[in-house]
């Protein structure tokens, strides 16, 4: 059942698939609000017309730029005559002109930034509003319990370094940049903690066990994630895209550096000396390799620990709700007065 003083509104789909469906909620979605004479309506990115519209995800049009680097000639040809595809970047269009939104919330201003870039819309109608994190959840206190048990159960030696990586799409989110550094001898004793799913885990695994002598280590998905934060020395996120990342400030509020390329939104917030996991040519195995070890050593890794937990500390849920209510405030007023 939804949340107490929520009502839900059923909008009609016509046809099957997804295509049909995402095409019917884009137009007849924002019909739906209309009659209910609504003070403010949210958009996710999916409706052609909206007050606010928040982006979360970035614009789909760079997304498939950025996933199409690299990738194989299939899954760019796939991209360009993809019925699906060209129906989302048909509403992404219409939701991005002047007349179909009052205001843009942005996840980053890395996607301000696409945004005005690719459908021309002036800044001041964008604002920016970072994600927070559960400080409690996430918290460098709960190495003490759960580092030894997730590591006793994958067979992890209590003081072997530990790099993690945390979410499903794994190529996007740059498991393929990670393994090639991983074939390095220098990296022979450091461990690679995979949680999440892929569509091609089978292959991931085959090369791990050929190449990284059982160094990879595949988890699948995990409700208790925090533990596998605690039971890691470094999370690894060397995507080729993502908006933000919200597995950025959950690493950083359990006191865990983090290794990320400029291409993910949380990089923006990444600041001190913590800035060294930020990767300039995600691309090249060797600068991987090397602020891997970097990161990990025991010399700098307490001190940047600290500056983690102490950076994490200033993005709270509470305080992006309240960014969020002010936003939305401002716009109903706007509203009112025509």
């Amino acid at each position: 059942p939804p949340p107490e003083g929520t009502q839900v509104h059923k909008v009609p789909s016509f046809g099957l698939g997804r295509t049909a469906r995402l095409l019917s909620f884009a137009f007849l979605a924002p019909k739906v609000i209309r009659s209910h004479r609504c003070d403010v309506a949210v958009g996710f990115g999916r409706m052609v017309r909206q007050d606010v519209l928040r982006s979360g995800g970035g614009s789909h049009k760079v997304f498939l730029q950025k996933i199409e680097q690299g990738g194989k000639f299939t899954g760019r040809v796939w991209h360009r005559v993809s019925v699906y595809h060209r129906s989302v970047l048909a509403v992404e269009r219409r939701q991005y002109q002047p007349s179909n939104f009052r205001k843009i919330l942005a996840v980053s201003r890395q996607v301000r930034h696409e945004i005005m870039a690719t459908y021309q819309v002036p800044e001041e109608r964008i604002s920016v509003i970072y994600n927070g994190v559960d400080h409690e959840r996430f918290h460098p206190r709960n190495r003490t319990l759960a580092r030894q048990k997730i590591r006793s159960q994958w067979r992890i030696p209590t003081d072997a370094p530990v790099v993690l990586f945390v979410g499903s799409g794994f190529r996007r989110k740059g498991l393929d940049r990670l393994l090639k550094a991983w074939a390095s001898p220098r990296l022979a004793d450091v461990y690679l903690l995979v949680v999440g799913e892929d569509a091609q885990q089978n292959r991931y695994a085959s090369w791990a066990q050929r190449e990284a002598n059982g160094k990879v280590l595949f988890a699948g998905l995990q409700e208790d994630v925090e533990n596998y934060y605690s039971a890691a020395d470094l999370l690894a996120l060397p995507a080729l895209q993502e908006a933000f990342g919200n597995v950025v400030l959950e690493a950083l509020a359990s006191g865990l550096p983090v290794l990320v390329s400029r291409s993910v939104g949380a990089a923006e917030v990444v600041k001190e000396e913590l800035e060294h996991g930020i990767l300039d040519f995600p691309d090249d195995p060797l600068e991987i390799e090397t602020k891997v070890l970097s990161l990990l050593s025991p010399a700098f890794w307490p001190r940047i620990s600290e500056q983690a937990r102490r950076l994490a500390e200033g993005y709270s849920w509470k305080s992006h709700f309240n960014a969020l209510q002010n936003h939305l405030l401002e716009v109903a007023e706007q509203s009112r007065c025509g």
